[in-house]
C-alpha cells in the first residue's frame, strides 16, 4: 500500500531540523527500498525547508502511522502537523525514474483536497512534467479525498493547472526539491 506523508515544519524549527539531519536520513535509510519520492518543501526563495514529503510503500496503515510518528524530527518537535493519506501511484514509477527536466523550471508539491465524486483519476496529458501523481484516499482506500502530485513547472499556477480546480475545496502548492543524502 502506498502512502503520502507530509510533515509540515513548526515555525522556528530550522536549527533543530539541521541538528537532526543525520538522524532523519539514517531513519529514512531504513525505508530506502520502499520510497517512491522524498524531499523537502521550501520557502518561495528555496532557502529554507518548510516541510518534509515522503511517498512510501508500506504493508498497512499501522506501518504508515509508525513511519510518520516514529520519525526523529517528529519525535523532537520539528514538525507542527502531519498529513498521512493512502495514495495510489498512477505513474507506476519513482522520482528516481524521472528525467531531470529543464533547469529553468521549478519543482512543486501540489495537494488538492476534495470531496464527492472522484476527479483527476487519469494521468493528465502533461505526464512528461509529472514526477509523481495519484489520488489521496481514505485509510481503507475506497474514498477519494483529493489528488497529490509532484511536478516540474515554470510557476506555481502552472503546477496546479493539471487539476480540475472546481472539484477541489482547497489546493496547496509548495516549492519542493528532490530529497535524500547530499
Amino acid at each position: 500500500m502506498e502512502f503520502l506523508c507530509y510533515h509540515r515544519d513548526r515555525p522556528g524549527s530550522p536549527a533543530l531540523r539541521l541538528e537532526l539531519g543525520e538522524a532523519h536520513w539514517a531513519y529514512m535509510d531504513g525505508f530506502a527500498s520502499q520510497l517512491i519520492a522524498r524531499g523537502p518543501t521550501l520557502t518561495p526563495d528555496g532557502e529554507t525547508a518548510t516541510g518534509s514529503l515522503h511517498i512510501v510503500d508500506l504493508p498497512d496503515a499501522a506501518a504508515a502511522r509508525a513511519f510518520a510518528f516514529d520519525e526523529p524530527n517528529y519525535q523532537a518537535g520539528v514538525y507542527r502537523d502531519v498529513l498521512l493519506r493512502r495514495w495510489r501511484n498512477a505513474l507506476g514509477r519513482t522520482m528516481w525514474d524521472f528525467p531531470a527536466g529543464s533547469a529553468e523550471d521549478s519543482r512543486y508539491l501540489v495537494l488538492g483536497f476534495g470531496s464527492g465524486p472522484a476527479a483527476d483519476l487519469r494521468v493528465p496529458e502533461r505526464a512528461k512534467d509529472l514526477i509523481a501523481y495519484g489520488p489521496l484516499l481514505s485509510d481503507d482506500g475506497t474514498t477519494w479525498l483529493g489528488t497529490a502530485l509532484l511536478t516540474v513547472a515554470p510557476h506555481p499556477d502552472e503546477a496546479c493547472a493539471v487539476l480540475t480546480r472546481d472539484r477541489y475545496d482547497a489546493v496547496e502548492v509548495h516549492p519542493w526539491t528532490f530529497g535524500g543524502r547530499r
